[in-house]
Parts: C-alpha cells; structure tokens; sequence
C-alpha cells in the first residue's frame, strides 16, 4: 500500500490524496501547475483544493496567483486519525445519551462553542463560480446582506443570478445594504437593485465583498481588469468565522457612516454637479470644559453621588447665568468660547467650493490651461489676485482682496474661506497619492497678507504637460 491509498482510506478521493502527496513534495504550486501534474484541468483541481483547505490540510497563500502547500504526509496522516478519533468520540457520546434518554444533540452548547473558535475558508475560482456563492449567500441569508461592490461590481452582480436572489432577500426583509465606488459608466445599472435596498457611494474602497448574517464573509483577492471579461481568473475566499466577520462588519461600519447617499453622490455623474453633504470639523478638545469656561463655572463635576442639600439647591437657582445671557446677544468671539472653531469652518467650506470649481474644470488637460481658468474665476470674482512663476519650483502667488484682519476678535475671518477656495481648488485637482506635491507658505516680506503655494511635480515637466 502507498501514500495515495492510504489517503484514500482515511476518507480522500482519489485526486485529493494525489493532490496531498504531490504538494509535500513541492515547496509551493500553483493550481495550474497542480493540475497539469495529476492531468486534469485547473477546475477539478481547484474543487480539490478547495475541500483540502476547508479540513486543514493544505494551506493558502493571498497571493495573485494563488499558491498551495502542505505538511509533510506522516503529520497530515495523524492529523486525520485524530480528526477521525475527535468525531468518532463525539459520535460515541450522542449515541450513548440518545441510549440513556438524553438528547441526542451530544452538548449543544460545546458543539457552538467549537464552531466559534474554528474558523473555516474555502477557495473559488472563477466569476461565475463565485456569483453562484453570492446568490447562495443572499437566498439563505435571515437578518442582513452587505455587498461591497468598489468600482464594476454592480456591472458584474447584474449579469448574474445573483442580482435576483439579491433583490429577493430584501423583499422578504432581509436588510440589504450596497457600499460601492460610483462610476459614470456603471452608475445606470443600480436601477436593478431593489427600491428597498440602501446604497452609499465612497472613494475609499474598491474591494468586493460579501457580508451574511454574522459569520460568513465572501472576500474576493483577485478580479480580472478588464471590467466585462467574463472574470474567469477572478478568486475569493469564502470565510466562516465570527471573528473575521464582527471585524469586517466594524470595517463596513465606520465607512459607511462617512459614506455618501447614492442620490447625491448619484448627481457627479448625472448633472456633473458635486452636492454631497458638506461635513465640517466644529473644533476640538472638550466642549464640556470649554462650556463651562464660558459660563464661568468652576466648582468640580463629584465623581460619585452626593448627599442632597436643599440650601445649596436653593441657593444654585435663584438666578440665572449672566455669562450664558451675555453669549446669547455674542458674535463671533462667543462662538470661539464656546470651541467653535469659525476659522477652520470657513477654510472647509471654501475648500468644498475649491473642488467644486476643479470638477467643473477637469476636462482641461493641461496644467497651465487648468489654472488660466482658475485664476480667471478668482479674480472675476472679486477675490483678490493670482499669479504664478516657475522660478525656483513651480508655484501660485495668492495676494487676497480682503486680508486677514488678525486685530479684530469680532470681525468673520473670511479670508480663510477664499483662501480655502484655492486650497481645495489644487487639492482636488493634486491628490497626495499624485504626481504633484502642494506646500502651502505665507510670504513674510511681503506688504499685504501673500501666499505661495508651490507645486512640484516629481514624474513629469510643466512644459511637456502644457504643450
């Protein structure tokens, strides 16, 4: 007897037992490679794989492509026999209770308790195999379906069966939630999608993946760039745990709470107008503090429960706060008592009108051309003056009509918001993640409140991009 019949008899077909003995041979392999060594086609090896994974036998790495291994076969073979030992006593005890009256449940309670801490994944191969697992997912789904679907998932769910099994899920209440990357190109087919289905747009993720439930996770590790190739090259693990799935979902949730609703988010493609809703830092530190700064309350918060004292809470209510009455009649030195910090309100504010005024100018190409047109908006506008040199770095000279007034605690400080117009103007057309690095500095030997920001490109030459 071999190595491949011995498998054989602990329970392996007889591909996954050749499978394991090539593998303890081999440092890593590919599925093709797997397969062209036990003649067969890279399906029925990766359905091999994929059961060998799922009992523990052969190990996975997220690499594109995929790579396999295993033990040596002397370890996979007691691992096995002690497998077979664990389910042949668990088999035992269920029979003897189910003898003795009990029930026959052999300790439910351990039996969930095992589940939790052993965590099970298996690999799909291929679009099509992986939509099936997806329309599984949503048909036995009890309470909830999370779909990230990044760029061209939608463009991929609809072609497949799993948009109705989907759509079905939320018609019988499921709660079905989408977080996606809009495309223009793809936009039109969330249509498809249930009335009843929740979707949010975010930049933040191009991931696909599959949330079910509590414990079941699709996380897909490769998909095919092309985005309407039939995706046979695409591959996801499917995951069964309860901690990977409580991560994922914290993960999903911190998203989508910054995520935008797929009717505003919906209009940059539609109207090619930016309406999402503007979210504003107010200030920082406590507001309780800085509060009871204000109200000139000094007295310590107990830190347990006092003793009622009918004199004292007389006395605290036989007047009102003159401090709290003076903030009501206040300007804008009250909001700073308050930690309203109007000044980086102002700066966010203008910067949302800055990327909005790069959008409607992200047909033009050229660098030169783009701030042409920039500097023609601000100064029409009645802004104050740009101007721009390329002595010694490339950068933009901002002189502003209406300057910093840092005398005055009273006056708005909008300038920060028309600054902040130039500010987000060339962050949204710069991205960090670009070829261009923006540093923002106030020119101290000027006059009159001047800014530079300097642009340098780190790939390519202003003259080239211009001409």
């Amino acid at each position: 007897m071999n190595w491949t019949e011995l498998f054989q008899d602990a329970g392996l077909s007889e591909r996954e037992a050749r499978s394991v003995v090539i593998l303890s041979t081999s440092k890593e392999l590919k599925a093709s490679e797997l397969a062209k060594e036990l003649g067969t086609n890279r399906l029925d090896a990766y359905n091999s794989l994929s059961r060998l994974t799922e009992i523990g036998l052969v190990s996975v790495t997220a690499d594109r492509p995929m790579r396999f291994s295993c033990s040596s076969l002397p370890v996979l073979f007691k691992r096995l026999i002690k497998d077979q030992r664990e389910r042949i006593d668990r088999t035992s005890q269920s029979f003897e209770k189910l003898m003795s009256g009990a029930k026959s449940d052999y300790d439910e309670d351990s039996k969930e308790s095992s589940e939790d801490t052993n965590a099970k994944f298996a690999v799909l191969k291929g679009r099509e195999h992986i939509h099936k697992k997806i329309a599984n997912f949503a048909d036995e789904a009890e309470e909830r379906l999370i779909l990230l679907l990044g760029r061209f998932g939608i463009l991929h769910l609809c072609r497949s069966s799993g948009l109705d099994e989907v759509n079905s899920a939320s018609k019988r209440g499921v709660v079905v939630t989408v977080l996606a990357q809009l495309d223009r190109r793809t936009v039109r087919f969330y249509d498809q999608l249930d009335e009843s289905i929740e979707i949010r747009h975010t930049d933040e993720v191009n991931a696909l993946g599959v949330l079910q439930d509590t414990n079941n996770v699709i996380q897909f590790l490769h998909v095919e760039e092309n985005p309407v190739g039939r995706g046979r090259e695409d591959a996801a693990l499917v995951i069964n745990s309860d901690v990977f799935s409580s991560s994922h979902s914290d993960f999903v949730s911190a998203i989508w709470n910054k995520a935008v609703d797929f009717q505003s988010a919906k209009k940059r493609f539609t109207e090619e107008r930016i309406v999402d809703p503007l979210r504003l830092t107010v200030g920082k530190g406590s507001f309780l503090d800085q509060f009871r700064e204000a109200l000139q309350v000094s007295s310590d918060l107990p830190e347990k429960d006092t003793p009622f004292n009918p004199e004292s809470y007389l006395a605290s209510t036989r007047g009102f706060n003159q401090a709290r009455a003076a903030l009501q009649d206040g300007t804008v030195e009250s909001l700073n008592q308050l930690g309203i910090d109007i000044n980086t309100m102002l700066r966010q504010v203008g910067q949302r009108i800055g990327e909005e005024l790069t959008f409607s100018l992200r047909k033009i190409e050229g660098h030169v051309e783009y701030l042409n047109e920039l500097m023609d908006w601000w100064e029409h506008a009645g802004l104050g003056e740009l101007d721009y040199d390329s002595d010694p770095f490339f950068h933009i000279i901002v002189r502003l009509a209406h300057p910093a007034n840092s005398d005055s605690k009273e006056a708005l400080p909008l300038w920060e918001l028309d600054d902040g117009i130039i500010e987000g103007a060339l962050m949204a057309r710069y991205p960090e993640d670009g070829n261009v690095r923006i540093r923002r500095e106030q020119i101290e030997d000027s006059e009159e409140s001047t800014w530079r920001y300097t642009l340098i490109f780190i790939d390519e030459e202003l003259d080239e991009e211009s001409d």
